[in-house]
């Protein structure tokens, strides 16, 4: 959320980002009807202001005998009653307008996102690794985890219908193992892991920048007032709503949590295999920072490395985008995107995102801190995706497939998975 006052302020340029993110919403509307409220506001105030000098004189003349003088008073007051009833009505209609509409205020983006109107145009800044070159017929992940037993779609299909799999043996392994490897980097930088709810209230969807426009993304628990989240950032961030916190060190906090989206308006998209599914796993990074852009920023650099870190240790060629305005959200001042290769796309798949928000949502949060001259201000918060399976699992399987049907394990995984340097193809399979 932005202060009302610095939207009065620079309303072309939140125009300028609403556009840009093509968000429906008119800066000028809002604005006019926030003077609308101010004035409503205004009068209701004065009104009250009078009510109270009339009601004081009142008891003055009725102390001093004068009744006749009191009861016209009293009729005064009655008739400004009623003024202000009709006042303090269409004030909280005008109110609850203006609300809404601020909700749906987007943040500013930095000076450096690109302009563009998809994910088509994301800038790319870096390539990491080498393609893998295959002198034979390569598979895809959802062939090679049937022939070595590791996914099953169509019984997922069956137990919880359309973008639901299994994952059995090692490829349970794999996905857990993908999760240790990145909260044990994590831990090596100074973050904090957390167990979440991965239930929560609306309000707290809302405080986050989740709801109101996301909300067809979220499942909900009717009747319950809750909703399960499609990423711990929501509960991480929320841990601290509300509170005065102490930034001279940013905050790190992290989170392995399963992770559910509805994934509405994405019918016909990526609906082989595991690229785009209800149900996956996450482990978070989330920062809260003092409210200095230059700290954030450093900050924002510091997260996408621990992501590019997890991928190299995976031995995965990948690429660093920056992420045009177009392809962002209403929260974000600032986006990366790191896309991982995947041969059966025969391009890059996004495997990772990170972004700064500035106040925005510690603003809607209330996340407060002081600052040198100990006064009250809204931190940064900054977040990254350090891993997300089974997503990662394309890449990891694809990549690192062999001609006689074996898949290699990176060497940082295979700890996690009993010292095993490869998947092997079960008997029958073998040629």
């Amino acid at each position: 959320m932005l202060e009302m006052k610095w939207i009065r302020e620079h309303a072309e340029e939140v125009q300028a980002a609403a556009v840009g993110k093509k968000m429906d919403i008119s800066i000028r509307e809002l604005l006019e009807r926030d003077e609308e409220r101010r004035a409503l506001l205004q009068e209701s105030e004065e009104g009250r202001r009078v009510r109270n000098t009339l009601s004081a004189d009142i008891g003055k003349l009725m102390q001093a005998g004068e009744r006749e003088q009191a009861e016209g008073l009293r009729e005064q007051v009655k008739r400004l009653n009623d003024q202000l009833e009709h006042v303090e009505a269409k004030l909280a209609v005008v109110q609850e307008e203006v609300t809404r509409l601020q909700w749906l205020v987007p943040n500013v983006v930095s000076p450096d996102t690109p302009m563009g109107a998809s994910d088509a145009d994301n800038v790319e800044l870096r390539r990491v690794g080498e393609l893998p070159v295959f002198d034979y017929e390569a598979k895809d992940h959802v062939e090679l985890g049937e022939r070595h037993d590791l996914i099953d779609i169509p019984r997922g299909v069956k137990i919880g219908g359309t973008r639901s799999y299994v994952l059995k043996g090692a490829g349970l392994l794999l996905h857990r193992a993908v999760q240790q490897l990145a909260l044990d980097l994590l831990l090596k930088h100074g973050f904090t892991p957390m167990e979440v709810p991965l239930m929560v209230r609306e309000n707290t969807l809302l405080n986050t920048g989740f709801f109101p426009t996301g909300r067809d993304q979220v499942y909900e628990l009717q009747g319950e007032n809750k909703w399960l989240v499609g990423t711990s950032e929501v509960p991480l961030v929320s841990y601290y709503a509300d509170e005065i916190v102490d930034v001279q060190e940013p905050i790190k906090l992290a989170a392995v949590s399963t992770c559910f989206r509805s994934e509405v308006g994405s019918g016909g998209r990526d609906v082989r295999g595991l690229y785009r599914v209800h149900q996956f796993a996450k482990v978070e990074q989330v920062i809260i920072s003092a409210p200095v852009a230059e700290e954030s920023e450093r900050m924002l650099q510091e997260i996408t490395g621990h992501a590019e870190e997890l991928l190299q240790l995976l031995e995965l060629p990948y690429r660093v985008v920056a992420v045009c305005t177009g392809d962002m959200s209403q929260k974000t001042y600032k986006q990366y995107d790191i896309e991982t290769w995947m041969p059966s796309r025969n391009g890059y798949g996004e495997t990772h995102s990170s972004s700064n928000l500035h106040d925005f949502q510690a603003r809607r949060s209330n996340i407060r801190c002081r600052d040198a001259e100990g006064k009250l201000a809204y931190c940064h918060t900054l977040n990254n995706t350090a891993v997300a399976s089974p997503r990662i699992l394309i890449p990891l399987l694809e990549n690192h497939q062999r001609a006689d049907g074996s898949i290699r394990i990176p060497a940082a995984l295979q700890p996690y998975m009993g010292g095993s340097e490869y998947l092997n193809l079960p008997q029958r399979h073998k040629e």
